[in-house]
Order: C-alpha cells, then sequence, then structure tokens
C-alpha cells in the first residue's frame, strides 16, 4: 500500500511543482537592458561617484605594457564580483598630455593585461570620456553585462575620475490589471539594481508610472501606484520585478504642524509622499528618515508662497513608526535666515541663506520663482557709512 501511495502522489507532486514554477515565472515581469553614453541625459535621476586615482600599482593584478611611465588606478567597488571590486587603469599615449586611455578588469579575473582599451569618445582640454565601457558579472544562469560611463580629468597635479551608470533597466509591466511602463536605476553606481537604504544616496531609484513620466521613486520592500501599496522583489542584476499587492502590511501613524501641506520619507520601506489630514499621515510600520516637507500659503493679492525643507542629517531627519505609538515630528516654521560673513584681506563677502529647526536647507519660492533677494544694510558706529546692499543668488 505504501508503494502504490507514492506512485500516486509524485505525479500529483510532479503537476504541482510544474503549476507553481508556471506561477513564479508569470509574476516575474522582465524588462529591456538599455546602454548609452550620458546616460543620465536620457532618463536622470543618476548619481555618480568621484574619487582621486592614484599611482600606486594594485598588488596580485597582472598589468598591461603601459604606453606612459606615469599610469593611474582607480578601484570601483561593486557587490556583483567575488573580490568586491574591479581595477581601472588610465594611460597616456603622449608624454605631457592627458590620461587618454583606459583599461578595465572587464571580467574580474585580476588581469588587466588581456583587456583592449578604451579610446575616449569626447575629450576637451581636461577631460577625457570613456564609454560605454563594458563589464561582465558571473550570474547563476550566464554573464550578466553592465556598462559604465568613466570620465577622467586632470589640470596640473590635480586628478579625479567620475563614474557614471551607462545603463538602466525599461519596458512594460502590468500592476492590477493595468499595463504601466517601468524603468529602474543604479542610482548609487554599484552594478547592482535593488539596493535599499535610508540613506538616499545610496538606494536604488524605480519608476511605474507612464512612459513619458519621472515620478521616481525609492528602491524599497514597497512601492505606491495609483494609492495602491505593492511589496516589491527586484533582481539584483536588474532583469526583472515582482509585484505583489501588500493587503496586510500594518500602519502607523505620523503626527506633524497642521500647516504642512506635504511630507515625503524614505527608508528600506522606499518612498512616500503623503498630504496630511488633520496634521497626521500613516505609514507602513518602519524606520523612516525625512526626505522634504512643505508649506503652501497665498498672500493678500493671490500669490502663492511654498517653504520647502529638505537636507536633514540622518540624526535629525531618521525616526520610527510603530502600531502601537503615534511618532510626532517636529518640523516646519519657525524658519531662521542666516547670515555670514567672511573675511580674506581687506574684503568681506557676506551670504545669507534660510534654515529649519533642524538645519535642513529651506528653499522658497514665489508663484513658482525665487523672490528676490533681502538687502543688507552696513552701518557704521558714527554713522559716516551707511549702505544698503542686495545680496546675489548664483
Amino acid at each position: 500500500m505504501r508503494s502504490r501511495r507514492h506512485a500516486v502522489i509524485l505525479p500529483i507532486l510532479l503537476i504541482l511543482c510544474m503549476f507553481a514554477g508556471r506561477t513564479a515565472a508569470q509574476d516575474e515581469q522582465w524588462l529591456q537592458y538599455r546602454s548609452a553614453n550620458e546616460a543620465s541625459q536620457i532618463v536622470g535621476d543618476m548619481r555618480y561617484l568621484y574619487q582621486t586615482p592614484g599611482t600606486s600599482a594594485p598588488e596580485g593584478i597582472k598589468l598591461p605594457d603601459f604606453a606612459c611611465d606615469e599610469p593611474m588606478f582607480q578601484r570601483w567597488e561593486t557587490p556583483m564580483v567575488e573580490s568586491g571590486g574591479l581595477w581601472i587603469a588610465f594611460d597616456r599615449t603622449t608624454k605631457h598630455g592627458l590620461h587618454d586611455r583606459l583599461y578595465i578588469d572587464s571580467n574580474g579575473d585580476g588581469d588587466l593585461s588581456d583587456e583592449s582599451p578604451y579610446e575616449p569618445y569626447r575629450r576637451d582640454s581636461y577631460r577625457c570620456y570613456f564609454g560605454p565601457v563594458k563589464v561582465l558579472f558571473e550570474g547563476e544562469d550566464g554573464p550578466i553585462t553592465y556598462h559604465l560611463s568613466v570620465e577622467f580629468y586632470s589640470s596640473r597635479d590635480y586628478h579625479r575620475c567620475y563614474i557614471r551608470p551607462a545603463a538602466w533597466y525599461e519596458g512594460p509591466v502590468v500592476v492590477d490589471g493595468q499595463k504601466k511602463h517601468c524603468v529602474l536605476l543604479d542610482y548609487n553606481v554599484n552594478g547592482a539594481f535593488n539596493d535599499k537604504s535610508a540613506n538616499f544616496s545610496e538606494c536604488d531609484r524605480i519608476r511605474i508610472g507612464k512612459e513619458d513620466e519621472r515620478d521616481t521613486r525609492y528602491v524599497g520592500n514597497y512601492i505606491e501606484v495609483d494609492d495602491k501599496l505593492y511589496g516589491t522583489e527586484i533582481a539584483q542584476d536588474g532583469a526583472f520585478v515582482v509585484l505583489t499587492k501588500a493587503d496586510d502590511v500594518p500602519y502607523g501613524t505620523v503626527r506633524l504642524a497642521d500647516n504642512i501641506t506635504a511630507f515625503a520619507v524614505g527608508g528600506a520601506n522606499g518612498l512616500f509622499v503623503r498630504k496630511p489630514e488633520d496634521g497626521t499621515v500613516k505609514l507602513p510600520v518602519g524606520k523612516y528618515r525625512i526626505d522634504y516637507w512643505t508649506i503652501v500659503r497665498k498672500d493678500d493679492k493671490g500669490s502663492r508662497w511654498e517653504l520647502r525643507g529638505s537636507g536633514f542629517s540622518a540624526a535629525e531627519g531618521s525616526f520610527t513608526v510603530s502600531q502601537d505609538k503615534e511618532a510626532k515630528l517636529e518640523i516646519g516654521e519657525p524658519v531662521y535666515s542666516r547670515a555670514t560673513m567672511r573675511k580674506s584681506g581687506s574684503n568681506y563677502t557676506f551670504g545669507q541663506s534660510l534654515e529649519g529647526r533642524h538645519g535642513e536647507r529651506i528653499a522658497m519660492t514665489r508663484s513658482g520663482s525665487r523672490p528676490r533677494p533681502p538687502k543688507l544694510r552696513i552701518k557704521n558706529k558714527d554713522g559716516t557709512y551707511d549702505r544698503a546692499m542686495s545680496f546675489e543668488y548664483g
């Protein structure tokens, strides 16, 4: 009887596993890989890394026969390779010119001597632009392609290396029966597309909406689409996304000043933009950091004035949302006008800025534009010098 039971159950299990496999495959919505020089001008919301390259050759790395006596080296950090990074070398084809040749350990084998060099696709008096620079990561199903844009800047004894993504993923996805357009961006420039972080510069970016929209959100555990919450699973290499309705997520309450008109926070849960009602907003339980707040008013002439606070430090802008206790944030007004003075020889330089109560940056607009800058009046003790001057933007 036991053998017969196994004989009956085994085909059933095989059928169930096959069905489950098809279901899982249908949940994975695959995107198309794109690459281009100046990719940030095409899709926007791309960060860059900048570092000072060194002259010391990396240990354990095989090097090509350089044309110059002063090659420079830069390591690009990425979790996509076992060593945690790939080495880049810059060579110079003329004695006193720019470093105009690039080598990269494209397959992570610790060998630059077998790599073909890249020549600049564009250059000026101080810069050489290389790209798209191709690298290959080893994935479970084979090699994974990724591209970088690399800029090498030289001015006398000053050198800088700027590294930007030259790749992104995009394509159609279906959300609650509706066709949307999805874009994935490697914002922190490390070769992966699924990084989550309360440090906004270290989390990647995702868009789901119309193809021509740029409503960019932080990659996180969730994303809101058409005012509905979805759990997200994003492939590390960016090839697919999985969106699942998040119906049973616990929420908590955050209390703000009554005059806050908009409020945005981010963290491992993603980015949430809220318009408070009666001074409160609801957020999924978790840890967050304030992205920005706004206060909007109209003056007696009908002009729309907006204050926007952003740039919170981790210490001042972080808070936790829980189910059993309301979180209260002391943000918004008052706003302070800061005046600074710097002396250099016989010259004095004055500056003015707006600052929030937690040291955040404040931007003020009137009908969508900056109002005229304030005036500074300087008067000496005996009144022989009395002059009013206007600050200037830029």
